[in-house]
């Protein structure tokens, strides 16, 4: 559910700003979240938990052979930390319940 909540609250919002933005591009998008103090404030802070995330993500996913573990880190840019971290978190439950069942 955290998941669906990540890519929806996260989406909606990147397809505002397309929608509505004079030049809409990837490199204006990034450029505009970069223009002032409190958007690079969010970015460092994503920053530090996409390093953290990853950081746990990759020992964890290795030590419990989690099956397409890697395919995380590119939606992670994708999509969104919000949508990618949750997806983690079940498909490290799922693969704990079969071990634990096994």
């Amino acid at each position: 559910m955290l998941t669906v909540l990540g890519i929806s609250y996260t989406w909606y919002y990147n397809i505002q700003y397309f929608k509505t933005a004079e030049t809409p591009s990837l490199i204006h998008f990034f450029n505009e979240a970069a223009s002032n103090f409190a958007g690079k404030s969010f970015g460092a802070d994503l920053t530090v938990v996409c390093l953290t995330f990853f950081a746990f993500l990759i020992p964890e996913s290795i030590r419990l052979k989690i099956k397409y573990w890697w395919i995380l880190i590119p939606l992670t840019f994708l999509v969104a930390i919000a949508f990618s971290f949750p997806l983690f978190l079940y498909m490290r439950e799922i693969t704990l319940e079969k071990k634990q069942k096994n």
